[in-house]
């Protein structure tokens, strides 16, 4: 047979069995003169062979295996405590009465859809600096900052470690809580092309489900001086332990004094504590230190705003001339990376933190939410004691934000699937976000049974 558009097809010869290839070699209005060249069969298995024939199929992520395993679930009483987004007591996403009214200042602009500066929307940027810094902070008016659009929290934290990888010194470690979040390391390895510079330092005692500052303590001081060591700002993912205000002041010394790097993690601010200003003292006392440091901010959970990849990346550095070099120098590293920035997030948090009525509503709702969080750590905690729980719960009203480390063994997280459909990581992780007061009640007494000697 004869392709019409490309003159070439495979038939079976005559002699052997095997397909072979059919080539024109002239072609007139009645006539085509053929050739036939057998195909020896490895050239045949060759056009079945895939050029990624190489790649394996991965493993899946842990959260997402807990999705499904709910999902397919037909239990009406059954509960996702794996998913990190937040909900309202009935379940649901939340939208911020702010987001909606921005969102229709925005559309009575008719704004245009052109492409925003590499380092995304100034307006943003601004507004982003202000509310991690503070306004009366000396970084902002000395100029002694920059900061860049980033694609949330997860762009902003890959900026970074491309950026760290490309100026720090090559001998420079990055240090790690233990635990962290699980896509820190991932980042940085995939920047790093290694992960042998991969540091972890103690942090969570699971003794008593809280924070071990003398281990941490303790590692950080052993640190070689030029490494970066990385921080979360405030409600700790996976463990909700955050240090106290004292402590982190002499974080900020040890810091200092071995000549390291901070660089913060920022994803939850406000949403921790209901209080923006508070949430980020960790990062105003290090800039009143004088230390230099890196931001990444994600304004996914505290605006509610996931699906629009909004975030941003900073640098506080020793002037503003220095200022001015390491913002030429990301923008370098972001054109080949993705170009410039998504501009509908930018626009939606700028207009709502640039303006003082919708800025004031965020930081009302905002604090719907974390109270929301904390009155559902109280309720689950009560209802263990009601249960008749002689365990000490103390550690989850203790600890703060989205996540709670419960302290439950993976046997237990087992079990609470598998007899009572209640989903979460098999390291004892809930989302409190997927605590209601509907099903709180349930919540306590299965963990209850799971964990009664």
């Amino acid at each position: 047979g004869i392709n019409a558009e490309y003159g070439v097809d495979f038939v079976k010869s005559e002699r052997e069995s095997i397909p072979c290839k059919v080539r024109i070699l002239q072609r007139s209005n009645m006539q085509v003169q053929l050739i036939r060249r057998p195909l020896t069969k490895s050239r045949v298995c060759a056009r079945h062979q895939s050029y990624w024939a190489n790649v394996q199929k991965g493993p899946e992520d842990p959260i997402l295996g807990v999705t499904v395993a709910f999902n397919k679930d037909t239990n009406p009483k059954k509960i996702n405590l794996g998913v990190g987004a937040y909900r309202d007591d009935n379940g649901k996403p939340f939208i911020l009465s702010c987001v909606r009214e921005a969102e229709e200042r925005i559309f009575k602009k008719n704004l245009d859809h052109e492409y925003l500066p590499i380092g995304g929307l100034p307006a943003f940027t601004q507004v982003s600096a202000k509310l991690c810094l503070g306004e009366d902070s000396p970084a902002i008016h000395e100029k002694r900052y920059t900061t860049v659009q980033a694609l949330s929290g997860t762009g902003g934290l890959r900026i970074g470690a491309d950026f760290i990888n490309r100026f720090a010194p090559k001998t420079a470690n990055v240090w790690f809580p233990n635990p962290t979040w699980g896509n820190h390391q991932p980042i940085f390895t995939d920047a790093f092309h290694s992960s042998s510079r991969l540091k972890t330092y103690r942090y969570y005692d699971s003794k008593t489900c809280g924070l071990d500052f003398a281990g941490m303590a303790e590692d950080l001081k052993k640190a070689p001086a030029g490494d970066v060591v990385l921080f979360h700002t405030c409600a700790h993912n996976p463990t909700g332990v955050d240090p106290s205000l004292e402590q982190w002041k002499e974080l900020s010394k040890i810091v200092k004094d071995k000549k390291l790097f901070p660089f913060f993690d920022t994803a939850y601010q406000g949403f921790a504590s209901g209080d923006p200003a508070k949430d980020a003292a960790p990062i105003r006392i290090f800039v009143k230190d004088g230390h230099e440091l890196a931001i990444s901010q994600s304004f996914a959970k505290n605006f509610g705003l996931y699906g629009e990849r909004i975030g941003a990346f900073s640098l506080v550095v020793s002037s503003a001339e220095r200022a001015e070099a390491v913002e030429s120098q990301l923008k370098i590293l972001v054109r080949p990376m993705y170009s410039n920035p998504p501009v509908y997030g930018a626009r939606v948090v700028s207009t709502i933190l640039g303006d003082k009525e919708l800025s004031s509503l965020w930081e009302k709702e905002v604090k719907i939410m974390a109270d929301r969080i904390i009155t559902m750590r109280e309720k689950l905690v009560s209802g263990l004691k009601a249960n008749g729980s002689q365990k000490n719960w103390k550690h989850i009203t203790d600890q703060i934000g989205m996540f709670c480390y419960t302290g439950m063994t993976p046997e237990q997280v087992d079990r609470l699937s598998n007899e009572f459909s209640i989903y979460l990581t098999r390291n004892g992780r809930i989302s409190v976000a997927g605590v209601t007061s509907k099903n709180v009640d349930y919540l306590a007494q299965a963990m209850h049974q799971v964990t009664k000697v």
